[in-house]
Order: C-alpha cells, then sequence, then structure tokens
C-alpha cells in the first residue's frame, strides 16, 4: 500500500472482503435481545389488560348484587362484562348487601406468552351502596 493511499483512508480489496457480513453477525447476536424486549412488551400488556378486566367484572358485579330484583347472579353478570377469553378462567365472588352495601371481588388469571410459565393473577375489588327500595 502507498503512503498516499494510507493517508487517504482506502484500504486494499482483501481487507474489505474480510468485513463483508459483519453487520449482518451482529444483528444476528442482537436479535435474542429485540425478542426478549418484545415478549415482556406484551407479556407487560397482557398483566395490564387482565387487571383493567378483573375491575370491569369486579364492578359488574357488585352494581348487579346491589339490585333488589336481581335478574341475574351477580357473578354471571362479572363474567359477561369480561372478554370472553380471560372470563373463562376468572373467580368473582359477592358478599350480599350487608350494612348497606355489597363488595365483589374478581380474580383473574393472567396469560402468558411464555408456554408454562405462571405469572400469577389479577385480583381487584368493587364496593356499591345497597338499593334502599
Amino acid at each position: 500500500m502507498t503512503p498516499e493511499a494510507v493517508t487517504r483512508g482506502v484500504r486494499p480489496a482483501r481487507e474489505r472482503d474480510r468485513e463483508r457480513g459483519s453487520a449482518s453477525i451482529e444483528f444476528l447476536g442482537f436479535l435474542p435481545v429485540l425478542l426478549l424486549v418484545a415478549l415482556a412488551a406484551v407479556q407487560l400488556g397482557l398483566a395490564a389488560y387482565a387487571a383493567q378486566q378483573a375491575g370491569t367484572a369486579a364492578r359488574a358485579a357488585a352494581r348487579t348484587a346491589s339490585l333488589d330484583e336481581v335478574e341475574t347472579s351477580p357473578a354471571a353478570a362479572g363474567a359477561a362484562a369480561m372478554s370472553g377469553w380471560l372470563a373463562d378462567g376468572a373467580d368473582i365472588s359477592v358478599v350480599p348487601c350487608g350494612d348497606g352495601r355489597t363488595r365483589a371481588t374478581a380474580t383473574v388469571e393472567i396469560p402468558s406468552v411464555i408456554p408454562g410459565a405462571s405469572f400469577g393473577s389479577a385480583k381487584r375489588s368493587a364496593t356499591m351502596p345497597c338499593d334502599d327500595g
């Protein structure tokens, strides 16, 4: 290599050939990290959605239990207020009217994007005043 080529930053062809494909290899090394971050984001979203659905089910069950003439069971009303794919594994319990109020608690299993992994459950409660009429 001539001194002029060194000062201008020109490299011989065989040096350039050795670096060919290095960006692809670096990307393949970083790909598992990207996939892990994406799965964590999806799992966090599922956990938040399950918690929101548990709150919705608890409010619907408590509202139904607070009525004088109940046409449906409070647990069924809570399950109907949830998404169907989460309602199958939900547990909704209701304390009947006492002291002028009723309380409902909904527990929803948090779905997992990783087969075999368990992330627990989301539990929410709601209290409603009972009808006086």
